[in-house]
């Protein structure tokens, strides 16, 4: 192979697919599997990690912060997932340009990518299960939310799993993301970002939180590409 490479780590969920209320409906059930009452009110997945929004969920709920508890709601929450995957086809989509984007780099020898996601590794295999993703991604190259609560500490998990393929400089990894979340992952880490206002934050506020390649979303195949290969 000649030439650079890159390791492209993509965001799922509102970057990659929209699942419009689906992780939340999943949460709920979770929660009163794993310990027998309702959640007291709403929990923000906005771009934080599975580990992260956990601990916050348990004490919320006046419940110790164990490994038992943890892995407990873990647990519910992947085997909801699972029970109802058939529904997420109903609930949300592939947003537009996603599946162009991650066939085009796949397509590219000198690409390798992953996902980098707050999701549980089991949830986020679901979610582009369902929605014919998931043979484009290389998931030994991938960081997830249970590997670590600080998302940036993720970036460090996906570098060292991808060793087999070679050593990626910070240079070398571009994360591509719609929030905040990773905005700091990608700062904090030390590596590139190429972030879509395809969620929540807008435009501004991404470059608010520290981008400076912000892109309305994934359409336009070319300005991608070439944002990603930008030096």
């Amino acid at each position: 192979m000649t030439g650079p490479e890159l390791l492209v780590l993509w965001d799922i969920d509102n970057t990659l697919i929209a699942a419009r209320g689906f992780g939340g409906l999943m949460y709920r059930e979770a929660f009163r599997k794993a310990f027998g009452q309702e959640l007291a009110w709403p929990v923000d997945l906005g771009g934080r990690t599975e580990l992260d929004i956990i601990a916050e969920t348990l004490r919320q709920h006046d419940i110790d912060h164990t490994e038992e508890a943890t892995q407990l709601l873990a647990n519910a929450l992947a085997t909801s997932f699972e029970h109802r995957r058939g529904e997420l086809n109903g609930h949300g989509e592939v947003l537009p340009g996603a599946q162009r984007a991650l066939e085009a780099f796949a397509d590219d020898p000198r690409v390798h990518q992953g996902v980098l996601t707050a999701n549980l590794k089991s949830v986020a295999k679901i979610k582009l299960e369902e929605f014919g993703l998931a043979h484009l991604v290389d998931w030994d190259v991938s960081a997830f939310g249970d590997d670590h609560a600080d998302r940036a500490e993720l970036v460090t998990f996906a570098r060292r799993r991808a060793k087999h393929i070679r050593v990626f400089t910070h240079d070398e990894v571009v994360l591509i993301g719609d929030t905040p979340h990773d905005v700091y992952a990608a700062t904090t880490a030390g590596v590139r970002l190429v972030a879509v206002a395809t969620g929540r934050s807008s435009k501004e506020d991404l470059h608010q939180a520290g981008a400076t390649t912000v892109l309305d979303d994934l359409s336009n195949l070319n300005e991608l590409i070439r944002r990603v290969w930008a030096t």
